[in-house]
C-alpha cells in the first residue's frame, strides 16, 4: 500500500514538474525579449567582467614600464625627476594620475610619499601614504611608521603616536615592530600621554626582550615610572 501511495506521489510530482515546465516554455515564447535582454545583460556582464581584469593588467604593464626609470630616480635621491619626470619619462605624480587603478599606480603613491617626506613636504606625503594600500605586511607597517615620521615633523605627536601604533600592530614581528613601538612611545611621551609611552614600552620589554630595543625601553620606561 505504501509503495502504491509512493509511486502515486512521485507520478503527480513528475506531472507538476512537468506542467511547470510547459508553463516556463509557454512564458518564454511570450516573452522572448525580456528573456534575450537578460541573456544579453548576463553576457555583457561576465564579458565586462573579464574585459576589465584583462585591461587592468596591461595597464599595469605598462605604468611598471612607465615607472621603471622614475625609481631609478628616486633610488639616485633624484627627487624632482622622481616625483614630476624627465620630459621623455613619467614621474610618480604622472603615474598616479594615469594609472590610479593599478599595483604599479597604487605603489607610485609609496613612492610619492617617501618623496614629499624627504623634501619636507609632510602634510602631501600623509595625503599620498593614505592613498597608498599594500598586502606585503612589512611595505604596509612601513607605510603606517612613515606617516608617523611625517606627523612628527609637523609636531602632531599624538597622531604620531597613532600611526606608529599601527605600524607595530601591522602583523607584528621580532624584526621590525620594536622600533615601532619605541618610536610610538616617544610620540606619546612629547605628546603628554605618558601612560601610553609606558604600555608601548612595556610591551617592548615584554614580548621584544631579544631585541636591541630591549634595554632602552627598561631605561624609559624606569625614568617615566620614577616621574609618575
Amino acid at each position: 500500500m505504501a509503495k502504491n501511495e509512493e509511486k502515486k506521489d512521485v507520478l503527480e510530482n513528475a506531472e507538476v514538474l512537468a506542467e511547470k515546465v510547459e508553463g516556463v516554455e509557454h512564458w518564454i515564447e511570450e516573452h522572448p525579449k525580456v528573456v534575450f535582454g537578460v541573456l544579453g545583460a548576463i553576457v555583457l556582464v561576465v564579458g565586462g567582467y573579464f574585459g576589465f581584469r584583462y585591461w587592468t593588467t596591461s595597464q599595469d604593464e605598462q605604468a611598471q614600464k612607465d615607472m621603471f626609470q622614475a625609481v631609478r630616480y628616486f633610488e639616485a635621491d633624484s627627487l624632482e625627476l622622481a616625483m614630476n619626470g624627465d620630459g621623455n619619462n613619467l614621474g610618480f605624480k604622472q603615474i598616479i594620475e594615469d594609472y590610479s587603478m593599478t599595483d604599479a599606480g597604487n605603489l607610485a603613491n609609496f613612492y610619492a610619499g617617501a618623496v614629499c617626506l624627504k623634501q619636507g613636504k609632510y602634510q602631501l606625503a600623509v595625503f599620498y601614504f593614505e592613498d597608498f594600500k599594500s598586502s606585503d605586511e612589512l611595505v604596509q607597517a612601513r607605510a603606517y611608521s612613515l606617516m608617523g615620521d611625517a606627523y612628527m615633523e609637523q609636531k602632531k605627536y599624538e597622531d604620531a603616536g597613532t600611526y606608529y601604533s599601527k605600524a607595530a600592530s601591522h602583523k607584528p614581528n621580532k624584526y621590525f615592530t620594536p622600533s615601532y613601538l619605541m618610536k610610538a612611545a616617544l610620540a606619546y611621551e612629547k605628546a603628554n600621554q605618558n601612560d601610553k609611552a609606558i604600555k608601548a614600552y612595556q610591551q617592548v620589554i615584554d614580548e621584544y626582550w631579544e631585541s636591541t630595543e630591549f634595554q632602552n625601553a627598561l631605561k624609559f620606561k624606569a625614568r617615566l615610572d620614577g616621574n609618575s
